[in-house]
């Protein structure tokens, strides 16, 4: 369901500077309204079973299929990135997500028995269920316009949940296409919608049309801001904010490896990906073939519109962010670093372009070193061993992915153990969101919660659990009214029984059989 209002906001492609479309803006109260219809439709959709629920929902992969080129195509003039990039990091993910989210959802909601810790509670049995919170809120950023949401709608229906979808203002049309391939769900009428609000007020008035638990990927200072707004209610939030994210290159890496995926994880999507490489320490025992590696594949980057097979990267998506890394890389050479490596990019003025760019000479005391860019920009640093690139690459107030590179996989895992941060990759980096198996989410101020995955679904559900008593037959239990010193000494014994030594748990046999046995008298 796509919601309609009298005022629009303008659709610009930021390789041209071109308007291609409008997109109606939503007032507070059609959000009301929405969620108070989510909630009327959210009740029989729990009550059907997840597999009819994943029989519904499957459909949006066979339209994925049908209409990959058209999303791409959408996908590029809303965003700048290539036709690749969109076809690889989002259209491509999303239709595997839904082959596995379909399958695993009714193992993920299965209700699972608890065990017993002791045989004292034996007849306490305990059973896990999962239920999903009603109404869930979605607001998403317009770096992954496309892949971001799909993922959390899907979750978030086939756990159960109606769904409210605000995406980016600057990606309109790309949220739209999504709202369309929603309507090939066999979904209730008002179970899910698409509103257009702008940012500076979406926060509080979902959180405010009393949601559920929100789910949002955007800044940190706005994270900040969300969550002190749902403390006045304790709504739950999930939130992804960002990152600087570190590889880490070894003395036995691969260097040409290392190169390669330094340019497609530092420059993929001109460098606006939360969980994009944009910190490298490298050791100085290949410090310089690894930049001798780099340099080439930089300078030999073809920059253009996303349109174009010809382009390996395309425009930044809005002009406030190159201004951003503008600025950071400004503040790079006024404080000493180099401008080691640059490609080129178109100089028409048309279109929000900026070159790929690598710093070297770069420190922590930098902007780049210690704030998220989010552009085509990497500063590379040689450090003497990896326990200085370990420090280093934990010297940061963001902890969302990282990445290790070494020819020795045992010693890269153990050397991903110390890194803070909620994804750490071996010999690659910037893929593990497209893994629909893996969680996704961040230490520190990258965020709260995860998506994707187990542990992402079960975000989308609270945990329910059912203990039922196999003696109810019994009278009374034995810690139940009335007291009296005999069965205070029982219940005393019974400890003995359950962590004494030898002897005391023998002492403690009588006593508690009376304990018990006073359990059978009415």
């Amino acid at each position: 369901m796509v919601l309609q209002a009298p005022d629009a906001t303008a659709c610009t492609d930021p390789a041209t500077g071109e308007v291609f479309g409008h997109s109606p803006v939503n007032t507070v109260e059609d959000l009301r309204a929405a969620v108070a219809r989510a909630r009327s439709a959210q009740a029989s959709w729990a009550a059907l079973p997840p597999r009819e629920r994943g029989r519904r929902v499957l459909p949006l992969r066979d339209y994925l299929v049908a209409h990959a080129d058209e999303l791409a195509a959408v996908i590029v003039r809303d965003n700048g990135k290539t036709r690749l990039d969109a076809l690889a990091t989002e259209i491509l993910p999303a239709a595997i997500s839904v082959t596995y989210y379909v399958r695993m959802a009714p193992r993920f909601l299965k209700p699972r028995g608890l065990g017993s810790a002791t045989m004292a509670l034996a007849n306490k049995r305990s059973t896990l269920a999962r239920l999903p919170w009603g109404v869930v809120g979605i607001i998403s950023p317009w770096n992954y316009p496309f892949g971001i949401p799909f993922h959390e709608v899907v979750m978030a229906l086939l756990a159960g949940n109606a769904v409210i979808l605000k995406t980016a203002s600057e990606t309109q049309m790309v949220g739209r296409a999504l709202a369309d391939v929603l309507g090939a769900a066999r979904l209730p009428e008002g179970l899910f919608a698409f509103i257009n609000m702008p940012g500076r007020v979406a926060g509080d008035a979902f959180l405010d049309a009393g949601v559920d638990k929100l789910f949002f990927t955007g800044s940190v200072p706005v994270g900040k801001t969300l969550m002190a707004k749902a403390a006045e209610t304790l709504t739950p939030l999930s939130l992804e904010l960002g990152g600087n994210d570190p590889m880490l290159v070894c003395e036995d890496a691969d260097v040409e490896r290392a190169a390669s995926g330094a340019l497609w994880a530092g420059m993929q999507n001109a460098g606006q990906s939360c969980g994009g490489v944009e910190r490298i320490y490298v050791h100085e025992k290949v410090y310089g073939p690894f930049l001798a590696a780099l340099k080439p594949r930089v300078e030999g980057l073809r920059v253009g519109p996303g349109a174009s097979f010809q382009s390996d990267m395309g425009a930044m998506t809005t002009a406030r962010q190159m201004e951003t890394v503008k600025r950071h890389v400004e503040d790079a050479l006024a404080k000493g670093a180099t401008l080691y490596a640059k490609s080129k990019s178109p100089e028409d003025g048309k279109g929000f372009f900026l070159p790929a760019m690598v710093l070297t000479n770069v420190t922590h005391d930098m902007v780049t070193m210690r704030e998220e860019t989010f552009g085509p920009v990497v500063g590379v640093m040689k450090v003497r061993d990896m326990e200085e690139a370990v420090a280093l690459a934990n010297d940061s107030t963001y902890g969302l992915t990282a990445s290790v590179w070494s020819r020795n996989r045992r010693r890269a895992r153990a050397l991903a153990l110390r890194l803070q941060a909620g994804v750490v990759t071996v010999n690659d980096h910037l893929m593990s969101h497209g893994l629909p198996e893996t969680p996704w989410g961040g230490f520190k101020e990258s965020g709260l919660g995860r998506t994707h995955g187990a542990e992402g679904f079960a975000e989308m559900t609270q945990p329910q659990v059912l203990v039922d008593d196999l003696l109810s037959f019994l009278p009374r239990a034995p810690w139940w009214h009335p007291h009296d010193e005999a069965r205070y000494g029982g219940l005393r014994a019974l400890l003995f029984l359950l962590a004494g030594g030898p002897w005391e748990k023998v002492r403690a046999l009588a006593p508690v059989l009376r304990l018990f046995t006073r359990c059978l008298k009415r």
